[in-house]
C-alpha cells in the first residue's frame, strides 16, 4: 500500500487547516494509537498526556509562533481540540542521508508523504505522522533530517519539542543554520538527529542540558542508532540492548561497502545495508517481536534514501515497508 501524499502551500493558518481537514480520519487514528501507548508505557490516560503536553504551550508560542499557529490549524481542520540513521559524503562531491524507520506497525496507515510551501522559506518534502509538523525529510536548500529516538533524563518543557525543532531545521537554508537555530531554542528531550546538506553530515546528539556535535569518521560517514556516542550531558539508562549491535553492524557494511570500492546508489544501499536481517529481529531491517507490548513492538515501517549535490535539485527516494523483504512497496520519489 502506497502512503497518501499531501502537499500543502500558503500561510501557517492555511496550512494548518489543509492538513487538519486532509487528514482528519488520519489525526484521530493517531490518538488512538498514542492513547493505548501512553496507558501501556506510563500508566497515563489521554487527559493526563495532555495535561502534561500543555506545559509546552507557552514555550512553542514564544519560541516558534508560526508553528503554533499552524499546530492549532491542524486541530480545528480536524474538529479537536489543540494538542500541543546514515550520512554519507563520498565521491568528493554527492551526500546520502539515508534511515529505515522503525515504529509500531499500528500507525502505518496514518504516515504520510507531506510537501509545505511557504513564503519566503525552502520548501519542504518529508514523511511524517499525520498531526505532525516536522519528521524525516529535506528542503529545497537541501537540507535534510533524520531522528533517532534517545531514552534519558531530564527533559524541559521550556523548550522545543523534538518534532518542532526538526521543523525548524527543514526551514533552514543550510545544516550551520539549522544547529544555530536549535542551539538556540533548544530542544525538549534528548534526541539524535543526523543532518545534512551539500557540505556533508553531522551527528547532533542533543539534549536540554548541552548537545554534542559528531563529524564524520574517516571514511566519510556517520552512523547512529538509538544510544547516545558521546553525549554525557544526560542520565541514560540502559534501553534497548540491539542498539549496539545494529551500530556495529551498519558501520561494517559501510565500511565493507568503501573497501570494495562498488558505486553507491540508492539500490545499492537498500540492498547491502537497509534490507539487513543480523541479529533479527533487533536488526537494521527491524521485526517484529512477538515478546514485545503491541503497543510499542517496531518494525521497519519506510527506508527513505536522500541524495544532495552542489549545484542539483536535491532528491530522495522511498520504499514503503521493510526492504529486501519482497513485501515492500515501489520505489517512490522524492518531489513526485
Amino acid at each position: 500500500m502506497s502512503p497518501l501524499t499531501v502537499e500543502l502551500s500558503g500561510s501557517p493558518r492555511e496550512i494548518g487547516l489543509k492538513h487538519g481537514r486532509r487528514l482528519a480520519a488520519q489525526i484521530r487514528a493517531q490518538i488512538k494509537v498514542y492513547d493505548a501507548m501512553f496507558r501501556s508505557t506510563s500508566k497515563l490516560d489521554w487527559s493526563a498526556v495532555r495535561e502534561i503536553a500543555k506545559e509546552y504551550a507557552a514555550t512553542i508560542e514564544s519560541l516558534t509562533p508560526e508553528i503554533h499557529t499552524e499546530i492549532h490549524a491542524i486541530a480545528e481542520g480536524a474538529g479537536l481540540d489543540p494538542w500541543i540513521s546514515l550520512g554519507w559524503k563520498y565521491s568528493g562531491t554527492e551526500v546520502v542521508l539515508c534511515q529505515n524507520w522503525d515504529w509500531t506497525a499500528r500507525v502505518k496507515d496514518n504516515l504520510v508523504m507531506m510537501s509545505i510551501d511557504q513564503p519566503g522559506k525552502p520548501k519542504i518534502w518529508m514523511v511524517t505522522e499525520a498531526g505532525i509538523v516536522g519528521k524525516i525529510g529535506f528542503n529545497s536548500s537541501s537540507v535534510g533530517v533524520c531522528l533517532n529516538a534517545i531514552r534519558a533524563r531530564p527533559t524541559n518543557s521550556r523548550k522545543l519539542p523534538i518534532h518542532l525543532a526538526l521543523r525548524v531545521a527543514l526551514e533552514s537554508e543550510s545544516a550551520q543554520a539549522a544547529i544555530g537555530s536549535l542551539e538556540s531554542l533548544g530542544v525538549a528531550s534528548a534526541q539524535h538527529v543526523l543532518i545534512a546538506d551539500t557540505k556533508g553530515p553531522l551527528s547532533l546528539e542533543l539534549s536540554p542540558v548541552g548537545n554534542v556535535i559528531l563529524q564524520p569518521n574517516a571514511k566519510g560517514f556517520i552512523a547512529h542508532t538509538n544510544h547516545f556516542l558521546e553525549n554525557k550531558f544526560v542520565d541514560e539508562p540502559p534501553w534497548l540492548a540491539n542498539s549496539p549491535v545494529r551500530l556495529m553492524r551498519v558501520n561494517d557494511l559501510t565500511s565493507k561497502l568503501i573497501s570494495d570500492k562498488q558505486l553507491v546508489n540508492s539500490k545499492i544501499l537498500r540492498e547491502r545495508i537497509f534490507s539487513d536481517m543480523y541479529n533479527a529481529p533487533g536488526s537494521i531491517c527491524c521485526q517484529e517481536d512477538p515478546a514485545r507490548p503491541i503497543e510499542t513492538r517496531p518494525s521497519t515501517l519506510f527506508c527513505i534514501i536522500m541524495k544532495f549535490v552542489q549545484g542539483q535539485s536535491p532528491t530522495a527516494e522511498v520504499v514503503w515497508g521493510k526492504p529486501g523483504s519482497g513485501e515492500e512497496g515501489d520505489v517512490l520519489h522524492m518531489p513526485w
